[in-house]
């Protein structure tokens, strides 16, 4: 429900479309009052109007307005606004920590005297189910019904929660297991471009539809012209129930596109191009909005590939605005057509509509691209900007070989067991069709299928160590890849079908064979992974694999053919036809004719109207699902899945005091580019870690360990994970045994431990801890565990050269004090080593991004101080650090 009547500015108006009557707030009418609006950058305009049909006088003034129109002065503003999105978008592995609160909250609020149905969300809530299934079976015509059977059976409790939770809140949706990815279902369905509600007196109120999802690729759905980013689950669930984001006015750098791309190269190749690109530029808290004539050459699919990584090249978003492309999409995708006669008619009517002899918005900043020099590349082997032209892969991979590996001298080849072929350093183990970024795209789906169609006609065949899979993003993949015939070419060189899901890209990839495994520890291998998702950071993909390269659809089914990136694949043979003919790269590549034709010819509207039909409804195993519990969830004892978190024992309606920080110890210190995957793993979880002991000890079996992403319910095994990532390094432990590798540190005593028995252990001595991490902090996911799992562990505040904007927002809302060294300091600025002790005062009296005093105390007894920038950014964020944390400062107020 949004308000009703008149702003202040009076801007409501009314507008036809598709035979209907809606309310608006409009923006020429703004420009009246606070001049003139027309060149604001698009996604800027979408927050306007935000502030608009929000302004209450309070939360919203008129001064906010006015800023956003200032902004235009210098396209630049320190002005903080609060922002309210008309929806929010959850996948499971973030999903369940959220309803998990979402029911502690409900708990918390009866222990508080209120009423806990007050714990609901007030706008709607869409969660897609797609992070859990696992690449166990792969290769064969039951693949997919073995691993959805064992996904399940390994997640019946989780499943059981969700769907406790569809049934216990309003305007909470579940789509169930096996339906698609959850931002391409977000793409293809649930996103509307324009979004209408009543208000309290029942008028249909229409507004850009905008959204923050509980997964940093949630900035997919920004290629349709829908605004949206991720966010932490503790933000979304206060966004759930009615609390505003908080947010500094954002500076807007422009991307121009110019040309269009060459024969045979791929979306895939143009997103690694401009990631690197805006890596380069630096765009982290920023607004990256894409304009310019190539826009006209952009399929709608393309731009969604492009916005999709926005997390990669460190935006906030990256904005495409609403255009015939838009349009077109619409109508492939099925929507009402009324709905698509209203964006058209909103847009136009809002100045949000892109006309290509249009003037160009105004920008903080620009830079541009020539889309015609896009060449074909990969990124690798740890970093989705580090980008490779496709003809240097090898030399490169060779180069790393020597440098990062130190394997130099004669490359070893290693004797498989009961297998007849060796495997060496560099050969590819995992080949994936996977993630949200590229299974969203028919042209690179298509051109992955003419590849292996090709390759079928020569009979060439995959090499016998490549663990291949196809995960398509929805239904509708399956759907034109059958009815185009190139399902049964995929299927004739191992892509079959796996799932519906986020599978490798996620880091469920499922074991290799043991053999292999086997192979590559006793020798020390250094093999790789080629996948076409948007993420590659170690430890991540396979803990087999320590090089990891994203590809395009069509070089993943290549490479599974090739089978090793350490010769060209540009200028060595694939394989042999029958005849014994050398087949090339070439030689399998479609023309972008081919790959065109197949499109037009099977992906109609009719098969997304069809599979979206029923789409909340699920499969037979989804609905023999068996609810229990009511308005509270009757927390299973002695689930390791799902426990309720203590992070609300013992509250009360008053704040705990802020106190200073004496004492502190290092818990760990870290280099650049420490992701949310390195603080809070996804993947598998090993025998002999904490969290394996754990669960050894709840006697779950080692073959139903799953993963921790699918664990992310339960706070104990969170809490053994935090920093628990395989390739980890703490720089505290560089002089032992020349650098360890995985979550280890040093605890009171001195003695060598993994990260959890060493928090356990200071904070038995009340010891409070400090995180020390280089540039880029918590790069990566939107994952909120690599907060809670922070603060669980006793780490009071976390210093960084620079903080990645999700998982800083995220430390501050569960009450981590989070400190930036100042420009061009780190910590050998200051020798530090972990050894020091910590104090800072004055955290009561704490301001936004005020500088601080952080006291340090040597070993040897000498002091110094670090002046250091306090990144709590925004006064509601400094109410939520004061509350302890944002769920507090929301729980209170609701129980007020």
């Amino acid at each position: 429900m949004i308000p009703t009547g008149q702003d202040s500015l009076s801007t409501r108006s009314t507008l036809e479309a598709g035979g209907r009557t809606y309310a608006y707030y409009s923006l020429e009418k703004a420009g009246a009052r606070l001049g003139d609006l027309s060149r604001l950058p698009f996604s800027m305009k979408v927050l306007l109007e935000n502030l608009l049909r929000f302004e209450d006088g309070v939360t919203v003034t008129l001064d906010d307005l006015q800023a956003m129109a200032d902004w235009l002065k210098e396209r630049r503003i320190n002005r903080e606004i609060q922002y309210r999105p008309a929806r929010v978008l959850m996948q499971d592995f973030t999903g369940v920590p959220a309803v998990v609160d979402l029911a502690a909250m409900r708990d918390a609020m009866k222990s508080l005297g209120g009423d806990p149905q007050r714990i609901n969300p007030l706008v709607p809530v869409h969660l897609v189910i797609d992070h859990s299934v696992m690449v166990d079976e792969f290769g064969t015509p039951r693949s997919f019904e073995q691993n959805v059977a064992l996904e399940y059976q390994r997640n019946a409790e989780r499943y059981e929660f969700l769907k406790w939770g569809a049934t216990a809140f309003d305007n909470f949706k579940v789509v169930p297991p096996g339906t698609g990815i959850c931002h391409q279902v977000n793409l293809e369905h649930i996103a509307q471009t324009v979004w209408t509600s009543p208000d309290q007196d029942g008028a249909e109120v229409a507004y850009p539809d905008t959204l923050v999802g509980t997964d940093s690729h949630t900035t997919m759905v920004n290629g349709l012209g829908v605004l949206g980013w991720g966010v932490g689950g503790i933000e979304a669930e206060a966004a759930m129930l009615g609390q505003p984001v908080s947010m500094l006015i954002p500076e807007v750098v422009g991307f121009r596109l110019d040309g269009s791309l060459k024969e045979g190269i791929t979306a895939t190749d143009l997103v690694l191009t401009v990631t690197q690109m805006l890596r380069a530029k630096g765009v982290v808290g920023r607004f990256v909005e894409f304009y310019g004539p190539g826009l006209d050459h952009l399929s709608l699919a393309d731009r969604a590939t492009i916005a999709n990584m926005a997390p990669e090249y460190g935006a906030t978003c990256g904005f495409f605005p609403i255009d015939e492309r838009t349009i077109d999409y619409l109508k492939l995708t099925g929507r009402d057509e009324a709905r698509i006669e209203l964006v058209r008619a909103y847009a136009r009517a809002q100045g949000m509509w892109r006309d290509s002899g249009s003037p160009d918005p105004l920008f903080t900043d620009t830079l541009e691209l020539d889309m015609a020099s896009v060449e074909p590349s990969l990124a690798g082997p740890k970093r989705p900007q580090d980008r490779v032209r496709l003809s240097e892969v090898d030399e490169l991979f060779n180069a790393e070989l020597e440098g990062t590996y130190k394997k130099t001298g004669a490359d070893p080849r290693a004797a498989v067991d009961d297998a007849d072929y060796e495997i060496g350093n560099g050969d590819v183990m995992i080949a994936a069709i996977t993630s949200c970024t590229n299974t969203s795209n028919p042209s690179v789906l298509v051109a992955a299928g003419l590849v292996a169609r090709k390759a079928r006609e020569f009979g060439l065949e995959r090499k016998p160590w490549v663990k291949t899979s196809l995960a398509p993003g929805s239904q509708v993949v399956t759907e034109y890849l059958d009815a185009s015939g190139l399902s049964a070419d995929l299927d004739s060189i191992g892509f079959n079908l796996v799932g519906y899901g986020c599978t490798t890209c996620i880091g469920n990839s499922g074991p290799l064979a043991p053999p292999l495994s086997k192979a590559i520890a006793d020798n020390d291998l250094v093999v790789a992974s080629v996948l076409s998702g948007n993420r590659n950071f170690e430890g991540r993909v396979s803990p087999d694999c320590r090089a990891n390269y994203l590809a395009s659809p069509p070089l993943v089914v290549a490479y599974a053919l090739f089978g090793t990136v350490k010769s060209d694949i540009t200028k060595c043979p694939i394989g042999q036809s029958r005849d014994g003919t050398d087949i090339y790269l070439k030689d399998l590549w479609p023309s972008n004719d081919e790959v065109r034709s197949l499109i037009d010819a099977h992906v109609h509207s009719s098969m997304f109207r069809e599979r979206y039909a029923d789409v909340y409804r699920g499969d037979d195993r989804w609905r023999a699902i068996e609810v229990t519990g009511g308005d509270t969830y009757a927390w299973p004892a002695g689930s390791t899945y799902i426990a309720n978190p203590p992070y609300f024992e013992g509250m009360t309606m008053t704040p705990r005091p802020l106190t200073d920080v004496t004492g502190a110890r290092a818990l760990a210190v870290f280099g650049d580019s420490i992701t949310t995957d390195h603080i809070s793993p996804a993947g598998a979880i090993k025998l002999d870690s904490p969290a394996g002991a754990y669960l050894t000890q709840h006697q779950v079996a080692r073959a139903d360990f799953n993963s921790y992403g699918a664990r992310r319910g339960n706070h104990e095994i969170m809490m053994r994970g935090t920093f628990a990532n395989i390739r980890i390094r703490n720089r505290m432990l560089a002089g032992v045994d020349g650098g360890i590798e995985g979550g280890m540190t040093r605890g009171p005593t001195g003695e060598v431990l993994p990260i959890y028995d060493a928090a356990m252990a200071w904070q038995q001595q009340g010891t409070p801890l400090i995180v020390i991490a280089g540039k880029e902090y918590g790069t990566g996911s939107s994952r909120d565990w690599a907060a809670k799992g922070t603060v669980l562990l006793g780490v009071r505040m976390v210093i960084a050269e620079s903080f990645e904007r999700i998982h800083r927002s995220n430390l501050v809302g569960m009450g981590v004090l989070p400190l930036q060294f100042a420009d061009g300091e780190s910590a050998a600025t200051y020798g530090l080593d972990g050894s020091e002790t910590f104090d800072i005062a004055g955290i009561a009296a704490l301001e936004p991004r005020q500088d601080v005093a952080l006291h340090v105390t040597r070993v040897n007894g000498e002091k110094l101080t670090i002046t250091a920038r306090c990144r709590i950014d925004t006064y509601n964020e400094l109410e939520y650090f004061r509350s302890g944390g944002i769920l507090h400062y929301v729980l209170r107020n609701l129980a007020a």
